[in-house]
């Protein structure tokens, strides 16, 4: 029955669109050619993409459901944190976890419900950031400086058929900006709340015939330092009538950062090499949501990239080849000192933790990667793709400090000593996966206005086996202004590293564990209502089967392992409204619905995302110089999980503004902003059932920052 309603809710959709682009090409003139050049200068250019089918296209005729966010929106946004940036895309949802850097990334409805962030695919310059011990990014990707970026693509919907495991709910790639994206120097300054300071620096140039581009930028915050109420250390003295507990306090996220950016082009060939460290790293709310003491239990993580790209746009008649060969090694969580799980004087029924619950696990990967494609077009109406690749993904060491055993129950044991325990009970031992892979992809023009795109991908991995996952894509220029897509694609999510490995009596790892997959069918149109206005909606359904999650082991009585177990059904839609008032003027908004279930005859809704999410941007030039940004976020309805009996969570609504020169004022720009201006008390969701952090984690209240830039 739903499913008929959404089927009628699009035709009606399309009926109602095509009459009116008929009347709208009647009586609209085309746009001029300088509206269309100053329009890209101040918002960059959003009508191509390259991530739906690895070729730039127009974003209009994409067989994806895809987004673009340019550098000059960011600067329009304000923001200075990837998650603000992605959470004013439709369908993603980015929420705290609790821990400094590492918040979670939501897409339609998933990734938001456990401690690990895994059903989105996340990439820098094509290269996947993700951790294989968790599957998620570490802070890393979410401490990332937005002003190196150039751009950020996304789709929304699996996109395993080109891009492999992970590509799940959808894909974002962050590119970088290379020499010729900079054409001045530049010296950035931002200060404001939460004690924040940050300084940039970005340079292009020439050497020769060698462009380069750098990038260096330090940051120093305390980050969002809300006060927590009550934590795992509270509950933990009620039952055992102590008073270990740092709650009501506030959060630990204060950090520092460095991050380096090179990238060299000569020819055909490109080099680009990203370092990143994240120092004095605070807890959040704790590792094991126990609030530390200020300055207490700091970690230190850093990560390299280097990749060597070579492209040939005309070796042959009709033919190009691209290769990649990229180098990431990560340091993640390396403790800069001992990592305070719970407070000294914590109680178990297996003992006394006098100077606290004290652990210090360490993780060291490396992941090499090689790839290469083909473009051929020498086949009538056909645009061929062919590619494959080779990764080496090695979790070369692990470290495993901590003051306690773990029972077979997973209750821990006090030891006293504080020690290496990896030769007794380490929570993972070094591992490798080896993973080869071919795919093939078609987009085919069989008739005008329609192109039928077609991909299936084939992976082999060395742990557990083999997978293949299609695409279809019909596309639809129904109008001049007018059309339509047709979708399906799946997609799977590798088991991590610590799902098969892990030796956790709490949640140990299972190497019989077969990857999650998710199926998804959709239909999205785009309309050009006029010169001035775009429309474009999507409607989707999708099914995950083979869930990995923790169950407990009833019979044996021992903590849990982790099973594939159940299904899940989602729904939604999206629509995004973009509106050129004039010259002035523009106004950009987007609302997002979503629903996902169990798959099971209770369709239990599985909670943490909003059903509904609002975003709205007001761009307003006021002057030539000046522009001033209102946006308004709206979050409503989310549902708790299954078993997490606490009142559902309060819906909310923020604004932020943002005062700009949007010309250089004698090589100046200039910008103030205020997020959360009415101090709203907002909060997300933690994890069920909401026994250790009861009351949610706040998200900050009105904060300011101004920021100065010199461009020479």
């Amino acid at each position: 029955m739903q499913t008929l309603t959404y089927t009628r809710f699009a035709f009606a959709v399309l009926l109602l669109t095509q009459s009116y682009s008929v009347i709208a090409q009647q009586n609209d003139k085309l746009t001029q050619k300088n509206d269309e050049e100053e329009l890209s200068l101040v918002y960059g250019d959003k009508s191509t993409v390259s991530i739906a089918t690895g070729s730039k296209q127009s974003i209009r005729r994409a067989p994806a459901v895809a987004s673009v966010i340019t550098a000059e929106d960011i600067a329009a946004m304000g923001y200075h944190e990837l998650c603000q940036v992605l959470s004013t895309v439709p369908g993603i949802s980015c929420q705290l976890d609790g821990l400094a850097t590492a918040n979670k990334i939501g897409l339609r409805g998933l990734g938001l419900g456990s401690a690990v962030n895994t059903s989105t695919l996340l990439l820098q310059n094509g290269v996947n950031l993700a951790t294989q011990y968790s599957g998620d990014r570490n802070s890393m990707a979410a401490e990332m400086p937005v002003r190196s970026i150039s751009r950020i693509e996304i789709i929304r919907g699996p996109g395993s058929a080109l891009y492999g495991a992970d590509a799940y709910a959808g894909v974002i790639n962050i590119i970088t900006k290379t020499a010729a994206e900079i054409p001045v120097a530049e010296i950035g300054v931002n200060v404001g709340s939460q004690k924040t300071r940050e300084f940039w620096w970005l340079h292009g140039g020439k050497i020769g015939k060698v462009e380069i581009g750098t990038y260096i930028r330090a940051k120093k915050t305390n980050g969002n330092s809300e006060v927590i109420t009550a934590d795992a250390a509270t509950r933990n003295d009620t039952i055992f009538k102590t008073k270990t507990s740092n709650a009501p306090g506030s959060l630990n996220n204060q950090y520092k950062s460095m991050d380096l950016g090179l990238d060299m082009v000569y020819s055909n060939w490109r080099v680009n090499v990203q370092y990143q460290l994240i120092d004095d790293l605070g807890s959040g709310t704790g590792y094991s949501y126990a609030l530390n003491k200020p300055n207490e239990s700091k970690a230190r993580v850093d990560r390299l990239i280097a990749q060597l790209n070579w492209n040939s746009l005309n070796l042959f008649n009709d033919l190009t080849i691209n290769t990649n060969i990229s180098y990431q090694n990560l340091n993640n969580a390396l403790t800069s000192q001992q990592i305070n799980l719970l407070p000294p004087g914590t109680r178990f029924p297996t003992g006394l933790f006098p100077d606290g619950m004290i652990g210090g696990p360490q993780r060291f990967e490396r992941h090499l990667r090689l790839s290469a494609y083909m473009n051929y077009t020498g086949w009538k109406n056909h645009l061929l793709r062919i590619g494959g690749g080779w990764d080496d993904l090695d979790l070369y060491k692990t470290i495993t400090f901590k003051n306690f055993l773990l029972s077979p129950a997973g209750v821990p044991i006090p030891t006293g000593e504080f020690k290496d325990y990896g030769s007794i009970q380490p929570h993972i031992l070094p591992t490798r996966r080896k993973l080869g892979y071919l795919y093939a992809q078609d987009e085919w023009e069989f008739a005008k206005d329609w192109v039928l795109t077609s991909g299936i991908r084939y992976d082999n991995y060395s742990d557990f086996g083999k997978t293949i996952n299609p695409r279809l894509a019909l596309v639809w220029d129904t109008t001049p202004t007018l059309t339509n897509k047709i979708l399906f694609g799946r997609a799977f999510r590798a088991p991590t590293f610590n799902e098969s490995y892990g030796i956790n009596p709490v949640a140990n790892g299972n190497i019989n564990l077969k990857p999650e997959t998710i199926s998804t069918l959709e239909w999205a149109g785009s309309w050009q209502a006029s010169n001035s206005l775009l429309l474009n909606m999507n409607v989707y359904r999708f099914k995950r089967k083979n869930i990995i999650v923790a169950i407990p082991n009833v019979t044996a009585g021992t903590g849990s392992t982790y099973t594939n177990f159940g299904n899940q059904n989602g729904r939604g839609m999206e629509l995004e409204v973009n509106w050129d008032f004039n010259r002035s003027f523009r106004l950009t908004t987007n609302y997002s619905y979503q629903r996902t279930t169990t798959g099971d005859s209770l369709e239990r809704d599985i909670g943490y995302a909003p059903h509904h999410k609002i975003y709205a941007r007001a761009d307003w030039r006021f002057s030539n110089n000046w522009q001033l940004n209102t946006q308004l976020n709206w979050v409503a309805d989310r549902a708790r999980a299954a078993g997490d009996n606490r009142a559902q969570i309060a819906d909310y609504k923020t604004v932020d503004m943002i005062l700009r020169t949007t010309r250089p004022l004698n090589q100046w720009d200039f910008s103030l902003s205020v997020r959360n201006l009415f101090n709203t008390n907002a909060r997300d969701p933690s994890l069920a059932p909401g026994l250790a952090l009861p009351n949610d984690l706040p998200l900050p209240r009105r904060t300011a920052y101004l920021e100065a830039v010199y461009k020479f």
